[in-house]
């Protein structure tokens, strides 16, 4: 069977880092065996969706590299799920309840001040026919839960997690339908799951208790008609639910609720940095500066991953970023270089950068100005033979500064760092054997003896 798994994020916001780590993992899962990778928009929530973001969620996949195999949306499919809630009334899994929010909470108050869980007693059952009729001709209109078969044991093997094991007596039913009429999370999902293919889903821990509900589900379903490929073992997916994130200081980070691709294209955040980072992040394996996507998908295993949460960090980001720059092509970066840098330019400063924005600031020292360094008599002497010394060559900084050693018997610091501060303004940057070049013969006597008369 094709391995197929989805990200199914809701359009009320932005893709976050969270997210995004969900995303990247089930397309790693479903490229390592040439599967296929969906993009479900689960947009019942008609009043909090936005096609804005559903927009941007796109253009992150798509900026990210993380191109869906396919796309479905659940506002467009609610006949569907429609169907499957009529299938599941008929086998009388589903029922009405009428409570309000405020009762709901009363009880769980309740539960929880006798030390009780707080579980759903199934009150809407004990209704009768006549109860249920006051209470509509009263214009209460019922929300629906799924009712949990006691007696069925929820067991399933996670990939990450392993044995898992629930009580369903120990769960509440779910509402799976609000009174206006609209979806919530389970059943639609479920359905989707079903028809959709869906082979793996991999998600956050968050969802455990949600898998134990929908694996009676989905048997229900199953049960009813909405049967999964016809070659599938199980009438529902395989199951893995990995560790949330957590901020470097140990503690759930509201920040990391809010940190999105746009934050990391301002900050000059590579894709693939990101990938790097995200793809191991909470595995056994080391995160490395891998820019190689088919490395890091032939390395990704489910059992390297831990059940303590995966902490990320922003200094980690920016160091695997700043070592997947050392490592871009010319023709990778090309459209983003300042005008006129060609690859010898790049191939130059690019042990420098931090962002490839940096660059425009680096290439300043090829075209100029270049800030003015004041030198004491000696130095400026020394320029001053420096520009009379200077013949282009293959390689003019390393004739210079030989012919100016054994002219002048300076060596080391006092012999390069003068050269390099006349030259660029700066006691640091590029190699210079590869700057000078770019500089050229004319422009670069100009600004030695420009240094011989400061």
């Amino acid at each position: 069977m094709t391995t197929t798994t989805r990200f199914a994020p809701s359009p009320t916001g932005r893709l976050h880092v969270g997210n995004i780590r969900t995303a990247l993992h089930n397309w790693m899962l479903a490229k390592q065996s040439g599967g296929r990778f969906l993009l479900r928009i689960d947009d019942t929530d008609a009043e909090r969706s936005r096609e804005e973001y559903v927009e941007a969620i796109r253009a992150d996949l798509a900026w990210l590299g993380l191109e869906p195999d396919g796309e479905e949306r659940q506002s467009l499919r609610l006949a569907h799920y429609e169907a499957a809630f009529e299938a599941l009334k008929a086998a009388g899994r589903v029922y009405p309840a009428y409570e309000t929010a405020q009762e709901l909470e009363l009880r769980r108050k309740v539960l929880l001040g006798r030390g009780l869980p707080p579980i759903y007693d199934r009150g809407a059952l004990k209704l009768t026919d006549a109860e249920r009729a006051t209470k509509e001709a009263e214009g209460i209109l019922p929300h629906w839960r799924f009712l949990l078969d006691h007696a069925e044991p929820i067991a399933w093997e996670d990939g990450i997690r392993g044995p898992q094991k629930f009580d369903a007596a120990q769960l509440s039913d779910p509402v799976i339908r609000r009174a206006d009429g609209s979806w919530l999370y389970m059943l639609p999902s479920a359905v989707d799951d079903i028809e959709m293919g869906i082979t793996h889903v991999l998600r956050g821990e968050d969802h455990v208790s949600n898998t134990a509900v929908q694996v009676q589900m989905f048997t229900a379903l199953h049960a009813a008609g909405f049967a999964a490929a016809s070659d599938a073992a199980s009438p529902h997916p395989a199951f893995a639910h990995e560790a949330l994130l957590m901020g470097k200081e140990g503690k759930l980070s509201k920040r990391l609720g809010s940190l999105g691709c746009d934050a990391f294209r301002e900050k000059g955040i590579e894709p693939e940095a990101l990938i790097a980072l995200l793809a191991r992040l909470g595995t056994s394996l080391a995160v490395e500066p891998i820019a190689d996507r088919a490395a890091l998908i032939e390395s990704f295993d489910l059992a390297t991953f831990g059940r303590a949460p995966a902490r990320f960090d922003d200094a980690e980001l920016e160091r695997i970023n700043k070592a997947i720059i050392h490592q871009l092509d010319f023709v990778e970066v090309k459209d983003r270089l300042p005008a006129g840098m060609d690859e010898a330019g790049w191939h130059a400063i690019r042990p420098n950068l931090a962002t490839v924005a940096e660059a425009g600031e680096w290439w300043r020292l090829v075209t100029g100005p270049i800030d003015r360094i004041e030198f004491g008599a000696e130095d400026r002497a020394y320029m001053a033979e420096a520009a009379r010394t200077l013949e282009w060559s293959d390689d003019p900084w390393h004739t210079l500064t030989a012919a100016l050693k054994e002219k002048t018997g300076r060596k080391g610091k006092p012999l390069f760092l003068p050269l390099r501060q006349a030259l660029t303004g700066m006691d640091h940057g590029p190699d210079m054997a590869e700057l000078l070049p770019l500089i050229g013969e004319a422009e670069a006597r100009a600004r030695l003896e420009r240094a011989a008369h400061s």
